[in-house]
């Protein structure tokens, strides 16, 4: 007998509001492995790694997306996203068999992807935006893209005239990236390289505004009373504050499947595999 969906009880709807969102137009999934990406080490790290006789890649971090959308020619409504990634690596190096010193660098990845992005004429103007002469095409749909921290697969230290790596040139760095290393960094003249393979998964989506009317229940009120903990001279102690807060017992074991809402009291249905 197949399964039925309970029916939506409108009782509770309040009124039909119109609110201002983001559509997502075209969405994709992407698992990279990519393979001797060459990280390009600070001043010092370098020098360490010079002399090393080992190194292995302890983690990699994921600190920046640069982004750029085009449209496709002949084909409207596509669009091209240039995609490259900035990642932290941090290694350990051992140097005549002492102990292992950690070393640290950049290492940079680029991609492209192509989705459908829909049609769209108006130009956009905000209270916080200035596009006065050209400037940006505000017409253009948003890219959005979701990382999750990649893990290192492999690593390898080699000689500089051994490397099969692609020796592309490192983009302009952005502010934002430069900030992360409290060193210059070594692109050229090293004796000795650091190759990382690294496996990524991330969730590319290009998204454009819209008006939608939905059924709107009643305001959001909140029902947390907010703490005085951060107040000066507080009646408070830190450890009552602290004695009020629920042990976190997520972050020590892995995350539950449950319902988000009860099979009975949803509209559409929120079934997962484990509860049929």
């Amino acid at each position: 007998m197949p399964e039925q969906t309970p029916a939506c009880d409108l009782s509770g709807i309040r009124e039909a509001v119109c609110i201002h969102t983001k559509k997502i137009t075209d969405a994709c999934r992407d698992k990279d492995c990519v393979e001797d990406l060459r990280v390009y080490l600070t001043r010092d790290s370098q020098a360490i790694l010079d002399r090393a006789a080992t190194a292995k890649a302890r983690c990699v971090e994921l600190i920046h997306v640069d982004m750029n959308v085009e449209s496709v020619p002949y084909n409207n409504g596509f669009y091209t996203l240039d995609l490259t990634f900035y990642y932290k690596v941090v290694a350990d190096v051992t140097v005549c068999g002492t102990r292992p010193v950690t070393v640290y660098g950049l290492a940079v990845f680029s991609k492209r992807a192509m989705l459908f992005g829909g049609d769209g004429s108006a130009k956009v103007f905000t209270g916080q935006s200035c596009n006065c002469c050209g400037g940006q095409n505000t017409s253009a749909p948003k890219a959005v893209v979701e990382v999750v921290d990649p893990m290192i697969l492999a690593s390898s230290a080699v000689d500089a005239c051994n490397c099969g790596c692609c020796c592309q040139e490192l983009p302009d760095l952005p502010q934002c990236v430069m900030a992360c290393f409290d060193d210059e960094l070594v692109l050229s003249g090293e004796c000795r390289r650091l190759l990382v393979t690294i496996g990524q998964f991330s969730i590319i989506r290009l998204e454009r505004d819209t008006q939608l009317l939905i059924p709107a229940f009643d305001y959001c009120i909140p029902t947390r009373v907010c703490s005085e903990g951060g107040a000066v001279g507080g009646a408070e102690s830190p450890c009552d504050i602290f004695g009020r807060i629920e042990f976190p017992v997520d972050a020590f074991y892995p995350s539950r499947n449950e319902p988000c809402i009860q099979p009975s009291e949803s509209c559409t249905g929120c079934y997962r595999t484990t509860n049929r």
